[in-house]
């Protein structure tokens, strides 16, 4: 059985529904005072009943629900009453046995606790359990709806600044001013990507949570947008704080796509970096979370330009007759060539350091680009060829439809040549 003390030092509320679940192994369900779904556990061996299930995808208790329990009398019970209640299986509505206690801060109720009970009742002990470590949810809750609050001030604003709806940057700090709302005197805009909007929100929690870090952050549908802040007379701070929220991001959902704009000192200059920090975004999602897409928009190099370089060769139909002998040769022999190009290019050409990327012996790798240079007119010397080799090895090697057409060309007699 867990100990209730580790559960005070516990400051995120989704890690507490875990560890509450974890403790009396149940699935657990935390809700705001309006059963709006705050976060949720569960057991690896147990699972959520209809009504829960229903309650995490719409991200709030079934209306029909709330009013069958007002109609018992159950919601108005905890309104008062400090111990768990338990609430009987109810068929017709399609309610499992639970136990629910009021979540409360300062004598107010911020919220709820629902543990499903299903075939085996919370002990007195759990039951006590229970009680303790509302008190610790109330403040957390509570703490939770202030920066709730405070996010739906800084959301608006933000939001009209990335969207050019402001006049003057006299009217931002004046609005800003009026709403007591944080502006950055130096910012970076960061921009995550995903398609799975609950991650969303946990990331948005994890960059409030973040100590030493100012940021306003909102959720636009598929995408978190974050304003960090910096000290205007320092410059990179902000770039490196996004730096740093960029590790902790990754950390929680290494399925995410960060991209981070340049940093500015006027605020006119926020939807540039947000602009920018989108095209970081647009080519990871082209190039594919396989490639190592760097997040900043200052270090994107020729990545800028692959899909323009895409677009162009498909629609000449362009094909590099030196990476078509190698891809050949890959699918005669499994000979790793087209792979141990780009790593030995992305290595600036420096024996050691492919061979140990690549996780074979030198000599290994000296033979490969003998074989490269027997099949190609590659010269390893020439710049310029390096650098189109590895911005066409980019595509070959990332973009599948770009792929499918050198397998198609492999497929034909005669390859007609492009100048």
């Amino acid at each position: 059985m867990g100990s209730l003390d580790t559960s005070f030092m516990q400051e995120d509320i989704h890690e507490i529904a875990e560890y509450i679940s974890t403790v009396l192994k149940k699935s657990v369900i935390i809700e705001n005072e309006k059963f709006e779904l705050i976060a949720y556990g569960s057991p690896a061996d147990f699972h959520f009943d209809s009504t829960q299930q229903t309650t995490i995808l719409s991200k709030k208790c079934p209306l029909f629900i709330i009013e069958h329990l007002k109609k018992e009398g159950i919601i108005q019970q905890l309104e008062w009453k400090r111990e768990p209640i338990r609430v009987a299986q109810m068929e017709e509505i399609g309610l499992d046995q639970r136990i629910v206690i009021s979540v409360k801060h300062n004598e107010r109720t911020v919220g709820y606790i629902w543990v499903l009970e299903a075939t085996a009742q919370l002990t007195e002990w759990e039951l006590q359990f229970l009680k303790d470590i509302s008190l610790r949810v109330g403040k957390l809750m509570y703490q939770h709806n202030v920066k709730s609050h405070k996010s739906k001030k800084d959301h608006r604003l933000i939001w009209k600044l990335m969207n050019n709806e402001y006049v003057n940057e006299q009217q931002v700090y004046r609005e800003a001013r009026l709403a007591s709302l944080w502006l950055p005197e130096r910012f970076v805009v960061m921009v995550v990507s995903s398609v799975d909007s609950t991650h969303l929100t946990l990331l948005e929690e994890t960059v409030r949570n973040l100590e030493k870090v100012k940021a306003a952050s909102y959720i636009d549908g598929t995408k978190l947008v974050v304003a960090i802040g910096g000290v205007r007379e320092q410059e990179d701070t902000a770039l490196v704080q996004a730096r740093s929220v960029t590790e902790e991001l990754k950390s929680k959902n290494k399925a995410c796509f960060i991209g981070i704009g340049n940093e500015y000192c006027k605020l006119g200059n926020i939807r540039k970096s947000y602009l920018q920090a989108l095209e970081v975004i647009e080519i990871g999602t082209f190039v594919g979370q396989n490639a190592k897409v760097p997040f900043e928009y200052a270090k994107l190099g020729m990545y800028r330009y692959l899909p323009l370089l895409f677009e162009k060769n498909t629609s000449e139909q362009f094909i590099n007759y030196d990476l078509l002998a190698l891809l050949q040769k890959d699918e005669e022999t499994k000979s790793r060539l087209l792979e141990t190009l780009e790593v030995f290019l992305e290595n600036h050409c420096k024996v050691k350091k492919t061979a140990s990327q690549l996780f074979i012996h030198p000599n290994t790798l000296n033979y490969r680009i003998k074989q490269i240079q027997e099949l190609t007119q590659i010269n390893f010397e020439d710049f310029n060829m390096n650098s189109h080799l590895y911005s066409e090895l980019l595509l070959l090697n990332h973009i599948a439809a770009y792929y499918q057409r050198y397998q198609e060309a492999l497929l034909e007699d005669t390859v007609t040549k492009s100048s």
